[in-house]
């Protein structure tokens, strides 16, 4: 059952079918400088919603976890800069690394394990929180931390 308010909406996906629709439809609502938060324990699905988001900014490249190197960038209609922050320690890490850049602001930044970066991270950003994990559904909360990113929620069906 949907359940929403003006800047969030909680959803529950049965499925991988519904969690790749809903990747889709928040990857068509990106504009450039956007940064999306994927929230979730190892198994919660955030690659798979990462590869959909990646479908629905038309990357054809196969959209695979970073987690070695920290940092992947796909070719779509925005460029997609997915980075996995689980082997880090902290932000730290990632900004002494160069991760985090001013090329991001062409394109839109997918962030998994986004809490390593502490302090650092951004205020302007969409935050989704995947709960669940193996084959039973999931629950999907999508915060805007910003109003302009509201328009993440209305992509959503």
């Amino acid at each position: 059952m949907p359940a929403s308010t003006d800047l969030e909406r909680r959803l529950v996906c049965p499925d991988p079918a519904a969690t790749t629709e809903l990747g889709r439809a928040l990857g068509t609502a990106a504009r450039p400088g956007d940064v999306v938060c994927l929230w979730g324990d190892l198994g919660a699905g955030k690659t798979h919603l990462a590869k959909a988001f990646g479908a629905g900014l038309g990357v054809t490249d196969t959209i695979t976890s970073p987690s070695f190197i920290l940092m992947a960038e796909y070719t779509g209609r925005l460029p997609l800069f997915h980075i996995d922050l689980y082997r880090l320690a902290d932000a730290s890490d990632a900004l002494a690394g160069g991760l985090i850049d001013d090329r991001q602001a062409a394109g839109v930044t997918l962030v998994e394990w986004p809490d390593r970066l502490g302090r650092a991270l951004p205020g302007r950003r969409l935050d989704v929180r995947i709960e669940g994990s193996g084959e039973e559904p999931r629950t999907i909360e999508l915060q805007a931390r910003d109003p302009d990113l509201r328009r993440y929620l209305e992509a959503v069906p």
